[in-house]
Parts: C-alpha cells; sequence; structure tokens
C-alpha cells in the first residue's frame, strides 16, 4: 500500500512546479500561439508543457499508476491508481489574461478518488486533501461555509462552451438560482470553483458537460472539508456523468432540488 502522505507532498511540489512554469509564460503569452481541439475548446504550448512536467514527475513517485489527462496523456491498462490531470484549469482565462486558472492533479485508487491537489496559479494558492485526512490551503485547515439555505448561498457556475443542447434549462436554472440564492459567480475554471466551496468562500457549485480532469482533485479536497457532491440526479456518477453539484451539505437538498425542477 503506497504512503498517501508522501504522495501528497509530493505531488504539492509538482502542481506548483507546473505553476511556476504557466505563471512565467503568462507574463509573455502570444495569443497567436492558440490551438483549437474544437468549438470554443482551446489549448496552447503551455497547457501541453505544464502536462509534460506533471506526469514526467509522477510517473517517477508512483511507476504503478495509469493516466487521465486533458491534453492527450492517456494510459488505462488497468492499474489500481489512476492520475487525473488538467494542467491548466482555466484555460481561456489564461489566454486572455484573467487571473483564475489553476493547476489540478488528483488521484483515483480503484473507483475512490483518494487524492487532490489544486494550485491556483495567481494567488500562490495550493489547496490539497487525500482520504481521512481533512483539507488544507497553504497549510491550513480548511472547512466548508456553515449556510443554511439557499437565500443566505453564494452559488458559483461554468457556462457550457460547446453543449448547447441543454442551454435551455440551463438558463432556467440560472434565473431560477437568481430569484433563490444570495447571488451567482462565474470564475472560468471548475477546479477553483470547487475549492472556493471547500474553503467557504462559497456555498455551492454546479455544472454541465465537465470532464473527468476537472472535478476530480476537487472533488476530493471539498470532501475532505465537509462538503457534499452528487450529479444531478443525486447520484455518484459526476466523474464521468458529465453533471456536479456540489455543496457545503447542508444545502445541498435545497440546492439539488431546485436544479431537478428544471433539468
Amino acid at each position: 500500500m503506497i504512503d498517501l502522505s508522501e504522495i501528497l507532498n509530493q505531488t504539492i511540489e509538482i502542481a506548483k512546479k507546473a505553476g511556476e512554469f504557466i505563471r512565467k509564460e503568462a507574463k509573455t503569452f502570444d495569443r497567436s500561439k492558440i490551438e483549437s481541439k474544437g468549438l470554443n475548446d482551446l489549448v496552447s504550448y503551455v497547457d501541453k508543457e505544464a502536462e509534460k512536467i506533471i506526469v514526467n514527475r509522477l510517473k517517477e513517485i508512483l511507476p504503478e499508476a495509469d493516466f487521465i489527462a486533458e491534453e492527450g496523456t492517456a494510459v488505462q491498462s488497468g492499474k489500481e491508481y489512476t492520475w487525473i490531470i488538467d494542467p491548466l484549469d482555466g484555460t481561456t482565462n489564461f489566454i486572455h489574461g484573467i487571473p483564475i486558472f489553476a493547476v489540478s492533479i488528483g488521484l483515483k485508487h480503484k473507483e475512490e478518488l483518494v487524492l487532490g491537489v489544486i494550485y491556483e496559479v495567481n494567488f500562490d494558492e495550493c489547496f490539497y486533501a487525500s482520504k481521512g485526512k481533512g483539507a488544507y490551503l497553504n497549510g491550513e485547515k480548511i472547512q466548508v461555509s456553515k449556510a443554511k439555505s439557499l437565500s443566505e448561498s453564494l452559488i458559483v457556475t461554468g457556462f457550457p462552451y460547446s453543449a448547447f443542447d441543454k442551454i435551455d434549462d440551463y438558463l432556467n436554472i440560472l434565473r431560477s438560482l437568481m430569484e433563490t440564492c444570495h447571488g451567482l459567480r462565474r470564475l472560468g475554471s471548475a477546479a477553483t470553483d470547487l475549492c472556493y466551496v471547500a474553503c467557504g468562500r462559497s456555498d455551492g457549485f454546479f455544472e454541465y458537460d465537465l470532464k473527468p480532469y476537472d472535478v476530480a482533485a476537487g472533488v476530493v479536497i471539498l470532501r475532505e472539508a465537509g462538503g457534499k457532491v452528487t450529479d444531478f440526479d443525486g447520484g455518484k456518477d459526476f466523474l464521468f456523468g458529465k453533471t456536479i453539484l456540489a455543496s457545503n451539505s447542508h444545502i445541498h437538498q435545497e440546492f439539488l432540488g431546485e436544479v431537478q425542477k428544471i433539468w
């Protein structure tokens, strides 16, 4: 059995190393070097190089692991452990110089997420957690908020950039929440969104059409901070099922109910 605590410490250093590279490149980034993977799905050499930095180092500390990563590193041979990586979550923000983007590294053991590290580059904030050990931000333990109802809650979300088949339902949910909650925010990085719920800056997060690497690390951090996460059906298929609803746990049923009225 691996030592999760030691793996966590090394993963934090790897995330920060990738973050240093991203921060350096952000100062001189040339938008002419943007590539498109699909409709509004952008990538740059920064994403790709950051992924190489992360993957090469993770292979050293845990050779017995598979990989799922946004920019093409995919090794799935049935091993017990799988790294789930987004080297630059919030690429569109990065490209436009908007200061919310992060490195996200999660680890899954069989079917269970057991470790998460998210390094928000601009504010030098490293969120991290491993199973059963609590969640932390730059060495300080974090907890979800104590908001008891949607009426006193700030909700964060993301906007779909290519999957528009559910856009009317989504907009109706936004309209309903505008009338129900304290406020809505769209930051542009799902990994950061989950961390902000985990540390109590916001109270809930929901989004659809996300990928495993968008949410894996954040789910571990949120749960260890006392939060709850489900899919839009209230089930557990949030990693691969493309819908996620996360909260401080106190508001979860009310929040889920608002979404289910429409979705």
